[in-house]
């Protein structure tokens, strides 16, 4: 059996799942500090006898094994977690091998073993919720450099009707300043699920997210794209960024996936609401091998 941590900035999903990403047992915990959610949950696996543990958190975190700082949050704004030792902590509790990486490159991992990206080796995982963050994947390989890519933080382009300053603390109108939950909640005075699908709101959504995905295109070439996240679940919300993400390529890039719909190309997890703990199931599974 192997253990999952799918951290988020809410809420801490723990699981217990086979090596061909079943999940036969699971809990959540609230985050808190630090120091009270790893203890809460290494109490879960304490007596659970698993062979790995795959950890795929919110970030910004230090996935270079090579770094003294390697296990560990860096800077967040969530109270208590920067520069914690996430890694250090766990393995207080036990010896065994851990897999860490961000919460969107294990979803973006898990979708490419066992979901939508399945029998493909180039994929992208975008998340669309408290914040914006992608995972990908390239050659078989998830992508890192001198820490993870942050590509819910790219420059976007100003929808000309959009006046809002934007929300993100350190970019102010990056994509995640304009587009994640929050933003739309503040511009809009309105849980996103309280607008209708008519509401301006959506064609704002569209325009950024699908100016995104057309970025990521032309640097990564991803096979498929997969949007999962709080957001993406105003359903209506997909034919709007294909189409916006086929404005903003304007024909440039010749691919017969290009001249369909993007059904088949921009697609929700297959997983569903288990494409982060079954991603954490996966590093677990690498970890082990």
């Amino acid at each position: 059996m192997l253990g999952a941590i799918e951290g988020g900035g809410t809420k801490f999903v723990c699981g217990i799942g086979t090596l061909d990403g079943q999940i036969v047992e699971r809990i959540s915990i609230p985050t808190t500090t630090p120091e009270a959610t790893l203890d809460q949950a290494m109490s879960f696996f304490s007596n659970k006898g698993i062979a790995a543990l795959g950890i795929g958190t919110f970030g910004p975190i230090d996935v270079n094994p090579q770094s003294p700082a390697y296990g560990s949050v860096t800077s967040t704004p969530k109270p208590y977690w920067s520069g914690y030792r996430m890694l250090d902590h766990v393995k207080r509790f036990m010896d065994i091998p851990v897999g860490f990486d961000t919460d969107v490159n294990a979803a973006a991992l898990g979708e490419s073993v066992w979901g939508a990206a399945a029998g493909l080796r180039n994929c992208l995982y975008m998340t669309v919720g408290t914040g914006i963050g992608v995972g990908a994947i390239v050659e078989g390989n998830l992508v890192h450099g001198l820490l993870h890519p942050e590509m819910g933080h790219i420059v976007v382009k100003r929808h000309p009707m959009d006046s809002y300053a934007g929300n993100c603390p350190f970019h102010g109108d990056c994509l995640e300043g304009m587009a994640s939950g929050p933003a739309v909640e503040k511009r809009w005075e309105s849980k996103a699920i309280q607008l209708e699908a008519s509401h301006t709101a959506w064609e704002l959504e569209s325009y950024y997210i699908g100016q995104a995905l057309a970025n990521y295109i032309l640097i990564l070439s991803p096979e498929i794209i997969i949007l999962g996240g709080g957001i993406m679940n105003q359903a209506h919300l997909f034919p709007r960024i294909r189409e916006q993400v086929k404005l903003h390529l304007n024909s440039y890039v010749q691919h017969p996936v290009f001249a369909s719909d993007l059904e088949t190309y921009i697609v929700p997890p297959a997983l569903a609401g288990n494409a982060g703990l079954c991603g954490a199931l996966a590093l677990a599974k690498k970890a082990l091998r």
